[in-house]
């Protein structure tokens, strides 16, 4: 792990050897940066380096866990690690990928710094949730944003809801780094980003490429296709994988994905 002494922000880093580009990555919720270890190494072996930011209020950064009071917070952490990555890798190109959670914060990175990115990857974005929330949990949610807004409460899902891998899911269930809350103030301004990225307002004029999981447990596929049909860009994609669950990025058949996103990289570096 990585400490940036300017702004305190966590990050990983994979190193290629010559590397001919750069990607810049986030996490969705409840994950940590360690999750695209796979992801990194992949791409470190083939030429392209890669940052994973930590975003605050997971994995191993000391804010309450699943909180945040604004997700500027995240879009200025990003800048600064798109800094620091351009910084050490002087006149490669770089590009944004999240997933899920993080599919959205990127969404909105680009639209706050288009200048610093050369292309957009958004794999299982999470403009519409699948999640069933009880009656009680949306009560607290309500309660808690006037009274507490940073009152932990548990969300409803599994490691057997974003991978088919059994030994991922026994990895997951036996991280400490990995959890399951997130506070009223989390929820609302989730809420706001799912709104605010899927605007086909502001889009900028980038390449873009979505990657959406067929059996996905935890988001609405749908949504993401009606976002991307309404991004008015010539440079787009979508790819599909039909038996994939939610991450793909950890998921069964991984490897197809991380392929598929090189050699959309390669025709833009």
């Amino acid at each position: 792990m990585n400490k940036d002494p300017e702004s305190g922000l966590l990050y990983r880093r994979w190193n290629a050897t010559q590397a001919k580009a750069v990607l810049i990555l986030a996490h969705g919720l409840g994950a940590h940066s360690g999750r695209w270890s796979a992801l990194g190494k992949f791409f470190a072996e083939r030429g392209v380096s890669s940052y994973a930011l930590e975003l605050k209020g997971f994995g191993e950064t000391p804010d309450l866990k699943g909180h945040i009071d604004s997700f500027d917070t995240y879009l200025a952490d990003l800048k600064r690690l798109a800094e620091i990555a351009i910084s050490e890798n002087d006149a490669l190109k770089v590009f944004l990928c999240g997933e899920s959670l993080g599919a959205l914060i990127v969404i909105l990175a680009v639209k706050r710094n288009p200048h610093l990115f050369e292309g957009l990857i958004c794999i299982s974005p999470a403009f519409l949730s699948k999640m069933k929330l009880s009656f009680r949990i949306y009560a607290g949610i309500l309660t808690g944003l006037l009274f507490n807004p940073r009152k932990q409460f548990e969300v409803p899902f599994n490691s057997g809801m974003c991978t088919r891998d059994e030994a991922q899911m026994d990895v997951m269930d036996r991280d400490e780094r990995e959890h399951r809350f997130a506070t009223p103030k989390l929820f609302l301004n989730t809420l706001k980003a799912q709104a605010e990225s899927a605007s086909l307002r502001n889009w900028p004029e980038m390449p873009v490429l979505f990657l959406t999981a067929g059996d996905d447990k935890l988001v609405d596929t749908k949504s993401s296709v009606k976002v991307f049909n309404g991004i008015k860009i010539k440079d787009k994609e979508m790819i599909e994988y039909p038996e994939m669950y939610h991450s793909i990025s950890i998921d069964l058949g991984k490897e197809k994905a991380f392929k598929d996103i090189l050699a959309w990289l390669e025709k833009r570096i």
